[in-house]
């Protein structure tokens, strides 16, 4: 009887032993899978978007078809819930690929990269221009000229948009830039006479870039004695509206590839005041800890 029970223990110890190997190996299994795992199959195929009439998404739904992205979808929302998206994935280290473009707050925030585009659906660096109605230097010479004199940089903007995402009021923000840069701002002021009263209507898109030039230029042209209202639009409806005359410019127009649909339907219905921002960029953002290089790697299986 002690004999039996000891060979039924030993039998009992050996199929433990091969239970837990076998268990062992799926475990190892599993996590050879997940190392294995490819960026689409981690994302579910999505890339985060943003407004579906930017220009930025068109641009998008161009590099997915170029670089034949059959499996991948661009999701819509808006930029903060785009900035949302992300900030929840890199919190936790989680990999994500969004929309981009700079100037823009998030590079100052989380450590992110552009992906690269070697075909160059996207462009190299574009510029931020200021569009105007027709027959806006008849009517308001002195806006026109002011509006044509604005020029700033990246960094300039970029004060402002941190400054707002750091909880100040986007008035007080840009009131705090336009106060600290008085020699810029006269710069743009050179040779314009003060009004008194007259009225000027910007339209812009809520990107954050477009937000902080806005808010500065209404401040400039108030001092000087206008009455500005601010228009808040998508891409379409702003180029639409500069085009009809209702409203009368606006500085959020990115060319040549963001807004070129826009600039090529109306081409001949709009003024070109000039270019306030050279080097922007636009194309697909991701975290740099994400262990991807190109466009071109989102087909790898």
């Amino acid at each position: 009887m002690k004999l039996t029970k000891k060979v039924l223990g030993l039998g009992a110890v050996a199929l433990l032993a091969v239970g837990l190997a076998a268990c062992g190996n799926d475990d190892k299994k599993e996590t050879g899978k997940e190392e294995t795992k490819s960026v689409g199959e981690s994302l579910n195929y999505k890339i985060t978007g943003i407004d579906p009439g930017a220009g930025i998404m068109e641009a998008t739904e161009k590099v997915i078809e170029e670089y034949e992205l059959k499996d991948w979808e661009l999701t819509t929302g808006s930029g903060s819930a785009m900035t949302a998206s992300l900030k929840k994935a890199y919190d936790k280290e989680q990999p994500i690929i969004v929309t981009g473009w700079t100037p823009h707050w998030k590079f100052a925030k989380y450590d992110l990269k552009y992906l690269e585009d070697p075909k160059g659906v996207y462009g190299g660096e574009e510029q931020i221009r200021t569009i105007g109605r027709l027959g806006l230097a008849d009517d308001l010479p002195e806006a026109h000229k002011i509006l044509s004199q604005f020029k700033w940089t990246e960094e300039d903007m970029g004060e402002i948009m941190v400054a707002i995402q750091d909880g100040e009021k986007e008035d007080v923000a840009a009131q705090n830039w336009v106060d600290a840069n008085k020699d810029k701002v006269a710069e743009w002021t050179n040779g314009v006479e003060k009004v008194d009263g007259d009225k000027v209507n910007l339209a812009y898109v809520a990107w954050d870039s477009e937000i902080a030039s806005h808010n500065v230029m209404t401040i400039v042209l108030e001092d000087m004695g206008f009455k500005v209202t601010l228009t808040q639009v998508e891409a379409g409806p702003l180029w639409t509206a500069v085009a009809d005359g209702s409203v009368d410019a606006s500085l959020a127009a990115w060319m040549p590839v963001t807004h070129k649909t826009y600039a090529d339907k109306f081409e001949g219905e709009f003024e070109e005041l000039g270019v306030n921002m050279e080097g922007v960029k636009i194309g697909l953002v991701v975290p740099e800890y994400m262990d991807i290089k190109s466009i071109e790697d989102l087909n790898n299986k």
